[in-house]
């Protein structure tokens, strides 16, 4: 039946998977970073981020954990894309549907962890900011993470 036609790679798989899973991580319109680089430009943002709020010398502990969990964040994605990747070099078809299905979930419990890593340290930081930063913070950080 219609199930099995069409079913190739730009039907419900590969180029619909998330683009971590095909070997980059989508940043923002028109940034994308690849299995290497998740790591290296975690401190690029971070300093970015720190120079455009404007932290002061007395929102300094909470900006430092909200940093902390950026860079435990960007490793912990860079952790579960190095584990993928070698699973799916040889492309979807070469892993079976249940594991493609756990690798998946994985992921998504993954991003799950370290959104909610950034969340716990974001709540502070942003009551430490005044209302220009919190301006600043609302347009530039979602973005970032």
């Amino acid at each position: 039946g219609m199930m099995g036609q069409g079913m190739g790679p730009g039907m419900m798989g590969w180029d619909r998977m998330m683009p971590m899973m095909r070997g980059g991580m989508m940043m923002g319109p028109g940034m994308m970073m690849g299995p290497g680089m998740m790591g290296q430009h975690v401190e690029g943002r971070i300093a970015f981020l720190r120079a455009e709020l404007g932290i002061t010398p007395a929102q300094e502990a909470p900006w430092n954990a909200f940093a902390e969990a950026l860079r435990a964040s960007a490793q912990a994605m860079a952790d579960m894309h190095g584990q993928m990747m070698p699973m799916m070099q040889g492309g979807p078809q070469a892993v079976p549907l249940p594991q493609r299905l756990e690798l998946h979930e994985r992921m998504m419990a993954s991003h799950l962890e370290a959104l909610r890593r950034v969340r716990a340290a974001a709540g502070p930081l942003y009551a430490a900011l005044d209302d220009r930063q919190k301006r600043i913070a609302d347009t530039l950080m979602m973005g970032m993470m």
